[in-house]
């Protein structure tokens, strides 16, 4: 389906997946990529975007969830392995974003307090030594994240998102800056 620049293919994938099932009385799986600009001039663009859309689907129904539709952002961290463009700041600001930006506004520490907690076993008791804090500012701060990254954030999947989020920003950031500094 041609989608606009501004235009969101989970969203389209989702719309059209509901609307045809509803039209059809049966599940409709499917699954979007990211728009093609000037497709008649980029055939190329066009096949890789349609083979990004199958596996976006193939995922959905390979996870269970026939019926819906979704596009790689749609899959966290899978996302990133189902799409071509391989979005992965894209990726980061999605999972750790609110966190991020509430730092940058504030001039907290949260990401560093969600880093330690989570190489320290997600024990707040090791996490206050690596922070050298008291355990209860350890137990306020992971609070407050809970708060921006919702209620779910420790579950196992929700985890493991954060964790590779946390993994990727740490390495995009030693990239852009030079060593030592």
């Amino acid at each position: 389906l041609p989608l606009g620049p501004g235009d969101d293919p989970a969203h389209a994938a989702r719309e059209v997946a509901g609307r045809l099932g509803a039209v059809l009385h049966v599940p409709v799986t499917v699954g979007g990529s990211a728009p093609v600009t000037a497709p008649a001039a980029r055939p190329a663009a066009v096949a890789d975007a349609y083979a990004e859309a199958r596996r976006c689907r193939e995922a959905l129904r390979v996870l269970g969830r026939g019926g819906q539709g979704a596009a790689a952002a749609d899959f966290g961290f899978l996302g990133l392995l189902l799409a071509d463009t391989r979005d992965v700041d894209g990726f980061v600001h999605r999972t750790l974003g609110a966190v991020t930006d509430y730092d940058a506004r504030r001039g907290t520490d949260l990401l560093r307090t969600l880093s330690a907690y989570f190489a320290s076993g997600m024990s707040p008791a090791r996490t206050k030594d690596e922070l050298h804090v008291h355990v209860n500012t350890v137990a306020q701060r992971l609070e407050r994240v809970g708060r921006l990254l919702g209620p779910d954030w420790q579950s196992p999947a929700r985890a493991l998102e954060i964790q590779l989020a946390l993994r990727l920003h740490q390495l995009s950031a030693a990239v852009v800056r030079p060593p030592g500094a």
